[in-house]
């Protein structure tokens, strides 16, 4: 996901250090993303995974239940499971 800096601006706040939304209605996904970056050290590798909402389902279907899927929270827990068992692979 791209880091826009134009949209650091959509962060400034009248009441707070920082506004943790933006007040447009585009890149609310890069927005989000440069908020977390803010509580960051420089030094350390970091994710934003936007997991609100991606997919929903209307009615039930076979292979999913109606509702959230659940789709980013399952593409991190799948991500942490292999790179655990990458690690235990490699002792």
């Amino acid at each position: 996901m791209p880091l826009v800096e134009e949209y650091v601006a959509e962060l400034r706040s009248d009441y707070a250090d920082l506004r943790n939304v933006s007040n447009s209605t585009m890149a609310g996904a890069i927005t989000a993303a440069l908020f977390i970056r803010h509580f960051v050290a420089d030094t350390m590798s970091w994710v934003h995974i936007d997991m609100a909402g991606t997919v929903q389902y209307k009615r039930d279907y076979p292979h999913a239940a109606a509702g959230a899927t659940g789709y980013g929270a399952r593409l991190l827990a799948d991500y942490v499971e292999k790179q655990f068992q990458i690690e235990l692979a490699s002792e």
